[in-house]
């Protein structure tokens, strides 16, 4: 295999990755770079023409291998990075009068964009690793994050009033080029390296279960996790709202947490109810929070889109440092229902996990925005899409609860934000129950409550073995907004019970099944979806790696 093109990394304020190809369209000789072979390359793409494009300015693409060719390919779309990254830079200095929502969503498309570079590093290294089933999971994963980050970008801008200019034409340009690139990537990167034979299309990049958890939980964050009393735990830092401790907020203890920590770094959080916001960055790896117990524990604040923050910015705690594990603490956005999407958790964390947790809010509650997650043993209340986003995430032995919306509302438990097809992501709720809060049972009547609606046109959700109450629609499922993704989405129930489990009245959409199969229901299980045998059996948390 021919050596890997160099990347080089530098930025004196962003990070940036520069990935320099020889050659261009202006020196292309077309006896080496013969249509026929871009086109046999970019079969199965959704932009062929892109990817012709792209291919043909690559020298001497008739004698490169499929990984070289990929590689070239992430050169060229980092150029592309940073090209939306200057140009959402341009008007983030220049329109100093922005109004506060569309100023936070560019910088929210600065901090994504700068996000996207880094997984493309982590592509470009993925694809010359040696275990072809390691390479599959990570190269999958990171393009499709990479995919997500730009539409979160776009989305920020969803909410701007209609009587204020929006600047979204003058990024989105830039941002759907850059989507068809990395698109292109995707499709390329699942030829390259085809996924196990299954029943159907699975999640790839779960994994494994290894004693009730993920595998890629290493012994030691299994035994963190499963220490029955969380105050007996050896932490490397104590938060404490009565000044016993090292710090009396938690964003203090993550600001003095290492960077980089390639060991786990325990942040024990006593009881009391902490009242900000909390950023972990992308440098925290490997944090972990530990409270004294749901609702003993409680991080909270009411940041939300109708006081001028974006979904992705309202949230009360957001995560993307990788391998972060939270345990016995609540956390919960207390806008209430008339402030529409306002977060409570943010998970952009690949290999997360939570245990214990109860995460409380309305619209919007639980922003599972990717990479690879896990929840056991968690309650998760809301209103209105109130578990969101597209991660790869597996819930089990949860409790989702609707509670009492606006008038006129309907309930809805999941949207999920799958984009493209070649994304490995999509939302799994194995082992769960499904009831009313106690706030909507003596009027739950008056509101319609439904499974879940297609957020993005290639919507993936399953619910497996799970407890569903007499608060479901019979329906099960709702539209978005028309025919919009009914053909397109991928949404399965398996074998679940209770009085709102009864399919006979269901949806009649293309794109919705009742599942038949096991073999089909275990493409979505923790061992199949999210490589979780490969990483939470470290966690000491309890996690069921197939159906039972």
């Amino acid at each position: 295999m021919p050596a890997p093109t160099p990347i080089l990394r530098w930025s004196p304020t962003f990070l940036i990755l520069l990935l320099i190809l020889p050659g261009g369209h202006n020196n292309v000789d077309a006896t080496h770079l013969p249509e026929n072979t871009a086109a046999s390359h970019c079969a199965g793409t959704l932009y062929p023409s892109l990817c012709l494009s792209t291919l043909l300015s690559i020298p001497n693409l008739s004698s490169k291998s499929l990984p070289s060719i990929i590689s070239a390919a992430i050169n060229h779309t980092a150029d592309a990075v940073n090209a939306s990254h200057r140009n959402c830079s341009s008007i983030y200095h220049r329109l100093r009068n922005l109004d506060p929502l569309q100023h936070r969503a560019l910088s929210d498309c600065l901090e994504l964009l700068d996000t996207s570079l880094d997984f493309l590093h982590l592509a470009f290294t993925d694809l010359h690793l040696t275990n072809s089933s390691a390479r599959r999971s990570e190269l999958i994963t990171v393009l499709s994050a990479s995919i997500t980050n730009q539409f979160t970008c776009l989305d920020g801008f969803a909410s701007v009033p209609q009587h204020l200019t929006n600047i979204r034409p003058s990024i989105q340009r830039f941002l759907i080029h850059l989507y068809r690139l990395l698109s292109n990537i995707l499709a390329l990167s699942s030829k390259f390296l085809p996924p196990p034979k299954r029943a159907v299309e699975a999640f790839e990049g779960y994994g494994r279960m290894k004693g009730g958890f993920p595998a890629w939980l290493t012994l030691h964050d299994r035994r963190l996790l499963q220490t029955e009393t969380p105050g007996s735990l050896a932490a490397n830092l104590v938060v404490a709202k009565d000044g016993s401790g090292n710090f009396t907020t938690v964003g203090e203890a993550v600001a003095a947490a290492p960077n980089s920590s390639t060991a786990r770094f325990v942040i024990y959080i006593k009881a009391g109810a902490y009242f900000e916001n909390v950023e972990v960055g992308k440098n925290k790896i490997n944090l972990m929070f530990v409270g004294d117990g749901i609702g003993k524990t409680v991080i909270k604040a009411s940041r939300n889109v109708v006081d001028g923050w974006t979904t992705f910015r309202s949230a009360t705690v957001a995560v993307v440092g990788k391998g972060f594990i939270g345990r016995d603490l609540t956390v919960e956005n207390s806008a209430g229902p008339i402030k529409h999407q306002a977060v409570a958790l943010r998970i952009g964390a690949d290999l997360s996990a939570f245990y214990r947790c109860s995460f409380v809010g309305y619209q919007d509650t639980l922003y599972v925005h990717s990479l690879r997650q896990f929840f056991c043993d968690c309650d998760i209340y809301g209103t209105v899409d109130f578990i969101f986003g597209n991660a790869a995430v597996v819930f089990q032995n949860c409790s989702l609860y609707a509670r009492k919306p606006n008038p006129n509302q309907k309930n809805i438990f999941t949207a999920q934000g799958r984009e493209d097809p070649n994304q490995n992501t999509g939302i799994s709720i194995h082992d769960c129950k499904l009831s009313a809060a106690s706030d909507l049972l003596p009027v739950v009547s008056q509101f319609k409550n439904y499974l879940g609606r297609p957020w993005k046109a290639y919507s993936r959700t399953v619910y497996l073995h799970s407890f569903l109450d007499s608060l479901i629609d019979p329906a099960g499922w709702l539209e978005w907004n028309g025919t919009f993704a009914l053909d397109t989405l991928y949404y399965g129930e398996y074998r679940n019970r209770g009085p709102g489990a009864n399919t006979t009245g269901r949806v009649r959409w293309p794109g919705y099944r009742v599942i038949n199969s096991s073999a089909e229901a275990d493409n979505f299980t923790v061992a199949n979806f999210i490589d979780g045998d490969q990483w939470l059996a470290s966690y000491n948390l309890p996690f069921t790696p197939g159906l039972n």
